[in-house]
């Protein structure tokens, strides 16, 4: 049977996921990135797949997102989207050190995969921890700067933008140590999925797919690497996008 645990993982609210009768043992784990104005919660049916491979998945919750929700405005919890993006990457450190401490991580094998935010919070974190063993990418731009000077743009045009241009050229300069386009020789050859739909209004489509082309070419490999397109959907992850990530890390995980 399979179990769901909401606890408080390295001070994190979090939703394990596993089969009960492993819930003590060492499992690989894929630790899980909800969206923008989402929820851990609303990624337990990929959840349950994986738990159901005998895999443990990490659902935790991001700054300002389900129990860590605060009373801020809607404008402001955009304006600290990069914030969220970047403070995701540095728990994610917390939650892998978590795991170890008590024994839950087999054999170091430790994947990372999200929803829009969720996967632009992977394609960068993948730029920082090496001890990823493999990624998924759904709907998520692997080229924050630019994703990030888009956003900008679109505040602007709305001429509701409360923050310096100083600040924002601070923002641009530390997004590029996490920007994947930048330091494309950080995959070094880790098995990464990507899914996109190629109507996609939220994240540009292809800001995953010009990175996949280009990332590919450097693959011994090019299975390691695989993007796949839904054609006509737009910013809502399918339940084929669900099954295929839950066999790309049944494969590599």
């Amino acid at each position: 049977m399979i179990g769901i645990q909401n606890t408080t993982l390295a001070s994190i609210p979090s939703l394990i996921v596993a089969d009960q009768a492993q819930e003590q043992e060492a499992l690989p784990v894929l630790t899980y990135f909800h969206g923008f104005t989402s929820a851990k919660e609303h990624n337990l049916p990929l959840a349950y797949l994986m738990a159901a491979k005998g895999y443990r998945v990490i659902l935790p919750d991001s700054m300002y997102h389900g129990e860590r929700e605060t009373e801020i405005s809607t404008k402001q919890k955009q304006i600290s989207f990069w914030n969220i993006v970047m403070q995701n990457i540095q728990e994610l450190k917390s939650i892998k050190e978590a795991l170890e401490e008590k024994g839950l991580l087999q054999d170091g094998r430790f994947g990372v995969a999200g929803t829009s935010m969720g996967g632009i919070t992977t394609a960068a974190a993948l730029t920082e921890y090496p001890w990823i063993q493999t990624a998924g990418v759904l709907m998520g731009s692997p080229k924050i700067t630019t994703y990030a000077k888009t956003l900008v743009d679109s505040f602007r045009k709305e001429g509701d933008l409360p923050v310096s241009d100083n600040m924002i050229e601070q923002l641009y300069e530390q997004l590029k140590r996490y920007d994947l386009s930048e330091h494309m020789d950080k995959l070094n050859q880790r098995p990464v999925l990507f899914w996109h739909g190629d109507s996609d209004a939220v994240v540009p489509f292809d800001h995953s797919y010009t990175f996949y082309d280009e990332a590919r070419q450097h693959y011994a490999n090019p299975e390691k690497i695989r993007f796949i397109k839904e054609s006509n959907r737009g910013h809502k992850v399918s339940r084929h996008a669900i099954l295929e990530t839950v066999k790309w890390f049944e494969e590599y995980l």
